[in-house]
């Protein structure tokens, strides 16, 4: 194995896909981080669950379509990413997914405290870190356009990890805690 370490980034400036110098800072740098933070998490969830658990499946391709995203966001336009994108794919499969965990669900008319289980408090964290990477490529995509699909599954991601927290929340007996009934849904006074 090569050093892991080049000393090309001492100066405060990364390489992109394209052979561009960026600061490290770099609203695609910061995009990209996000997604790694949160494929890191997701890493996590799956180190908690049992090898046989049925998430796993799941989760390990979320895991391998992050890092053909991150391929594509690290890819400025007008420079050609060889790696295929299967994002449009794999947003229609979370979808089904929620819909197969939600109909066993209870209805929940609640914002809910995080916690709960070790995995849902961890789900939670997941559901965080793809807000926030939703957030920081919108931003990128206001300055170079972000593929939609890309943009589709992020924001499809942190709706997964939700469900995914009531699920197991459900799954291992263990009570929600609300903190407040949606606006919607309280009565006017």
């Amino acid at each position: 194995m090569k050093r892991v370490y080049t000393k090309t980034g001492d100066k405060g400036t990364t390489g992109i896909h394209g052979g561009a110098r960026v600061p490290k800072d770099d609203i695609r740098i910061e995009a990209n981080g996000c997604l790694d933070e949160l494929n890191a998490v997701i890493g996590i969830v799956r180190s908690m669950l049992a090898a046989e658990d049925g998430w796993q499946e799941l989760l390990h391709a979320v895991q391998r379509e992050l890092m053909v995203v991150m391929s594509h966001v690290a890819t400025p336009s007008g420079v050609v990413n060889p790696n295929p994108l299967s994002a449009a794919e794999l947003t229609l499969r979370c979808e089904q997914e929620m819909d197969a965990m939600t109909v066993l669900l209870t209805d929940n008319g609640y914002f809910l405290l995080p916690g709960g289980t070790p995995i849902s408090a961890q789900l939670q964290f997941a559901r965080t870190v793809a807000r926030r990477a939703e957030r920081r490529l919108w931003t990128l995509h206001r300055q170079d356009p972000v593929n939609e699909d890309i943009l589709r599954f992020i924001n499809r991601l942190s709706d997964l990890f939700f469900v995914m927290v009531r699920m197991e929340m459900q799954r291992q007996d263990w009570p929600e805690e609300k903190w407040q009934e949606f606006a919607y849904k309280r009565k006017r006074q």
